[in-house]
């Protein structure tokens, strides 16, 4: 079976992606734009383009009955949501499946499941995935109960917000006397930021590297994993540089949770492609949340395993069961993915703009997913991410030599790119050795408040 047109409900480089993979599969495909987009790549390269609203996201690309509207003018059969937007809304997968489309994706259920961070981690107990040490649900009100659970715990703890995302509504706490203060913080921001004020705890990681595990599942119970990828290069939460597979992971501790990944998808009836990330320290790993979508830094998974895990979504979502078998997944190589975004490289500030002339990197072992071209205008309306240039090699030394050539060729004229902070960062000592831990950047750039 085979969908027949996906409506794919995003933009820049994810929608090209998401097109690319269609058009490969005979797949008839509908662009969704907003007023600001109107000069998106993709556009010219689907079969039909529907404008679903002004600039702003909350009334276009986050418009579930724009984008519900759009795919049964076009009479599209499935919708595609990427990452980012409505990717990981349960409410839009529930309405895309009741409106009689097919959500390329996991189930609403599982969604909201996965969602919460508090019923996240209480699925991936019970499936036996490890987690962090903590409240185990909603840190209690009752004074004496927390400090009682923060202390069995062990200090440091952070306390976060059930429905916080994106390093928001968290809080380290070093002392006792300081728990229940931090605690009530935490509620009232949790409240006005999400709407939800309960808040969990957990014990807080000091240098924990972060490592990931890519799933494909078909809700059909059988599931596969496509090894881990190193997400340790971060600024303010927000990955800057991703590689697989994660490298100087112990070999046992790797074997288990790989394969605990593949048993709690099974467990929870997961569909499509997923992102088990995990907080790694001291040879253990600590569950933190489950992404239920593509993520940006799935090219370097499908370097080193050959798998098109978009391709693999889109036989999933038509009710196939999946192609692979997890003895076919076979890791070759190393490969790196340098998330380029339209910024300032010292201040990180938005660089919207004309792009005057864009010449993108070539050679073995170097893919582009980008939706740039020169005279290409980046709104800034929208994230700043224009592209990721990715390299595999033989080795990590190898990919790392090849993304430095590129990152030497490439050329984004007439906006500011964090193209230097890359080329920096491959030239790095520490990172260049392989094995950093989550604060490295933020030290590196003078920004660490640890």
């Amino acid at each position: 079976m085979q969908l027949e047109k996906v409506l794919i409900a995003n933009r820049g480089e994810i929608a090209l992606r998401v097109l690319r993979a269609c058009k490969e599969l005979g797949i008839k495909t509908v662009a969704v734009h907003s007023t600001a987009d109107r000069e998106l790549m993709h556009l010219s390269l689907a079969d039909e383009s529907v404008c679903i609203g002004p600039a702003n996201a909350a009334q276009s690309y986050l418009s579930i009955p724009a984008i519900i509207a759009a795919a049964e003018v076009t009479g599209a059969t499935a919708i595609h949501p990427g990452y980012g937007f409505l990717a990981e809304n349960a409410d839009f997968a529930e309405q895309v499946e009741r409106s009689g489309f097919a959500f390329v994706g996991p189930t609403a259920d599982v969604i909201r499941l996965m969602g919460d961070k508090v019923s996240a981690k209480d699925a991936m107990k019970k499936a036996g995935v490890p987690t962090v040490p903590g409240s185990d649900g909603p840190l209690p009100e009752d004074e004496q109960e927390a400090l009682r659970i923060a202390r069995e715990v062990g200090y440091p703890v952070i306390i976060k917000a059930a429905g916080g995302g994106g390093g928001r509504g968290m809080r380290v706490v070093h002392k006792e006397e300081d728990l229940i203060k931090s605690a009530k913080l935490t509620r009232t921001e949790a409240g006005a930021a999400f709407g939800n004020s309960m808040v969990y705890l957990e014990k807080f990681l000091g240098n924990p590297r972060h490592v990931e595990v890519q799933v494909l599942a078909d809700g059909q119970g059988n599931a596969i994993h496509l090894y881990d990828r190193d997400c340790s290069l971060q600024r303010r939460h927000q990955k800057v540089l991703e590689e697989a597979p994660a490298p100087l992971i112990d070999e046992k501790a790797r074997a288990e949770v790989l394969k605990r990944c593949v048993d709690a998808c099974i467990e929870i009836g997961y569909r499509g492609a997923g992102t088990f990330e995990f907080l790694y320290e001291d040879g253990r790993f600590y569950f933190i949340e489950m992404n239920t979508r593509v993520q940006v830094e799935h090219p370097v998974t499908e370097m080193i395993t050959g798998v098109d895990i978009v391709k693999e979504m889109l036989s999933i979502a038509a009710g196939n069961k999946l192609s692979i078998k997890q003895e076919d997944v076979v890791v070759r190589g190393h490969a790196l993915e340098c998330r380029i975004n339209a910024e300032d490289p010292a201040t990180f500030m938005p660089s919207p703009g004309k792009v005057k002339h864009y010449h993108a990197p070539g050679g073995n072992g170097i893919r582009v997913d980008s939706h740039l071209y020169s005279g290409y205008a980046v709104p800034p309306n929208y994230d700043s991410l224009i592209g990721k240039v990715i390299a595999y090699g033989n080795s990590r030394d190898e990919a790392m030599a090849r993304m430095r050539n590129a990152l030497d060729e490439i050329v984004v004229d007439g906006i500011k790119t964090n193209v230097p902070l890359h080329r920096d960062l491959t030239r790095d000592p520490g990172f260049c050795q392989g094995g950093v831990n989550i604060h490295y950047l933020e030290k590196k750039l003078g920004m660490d408040k640890h």
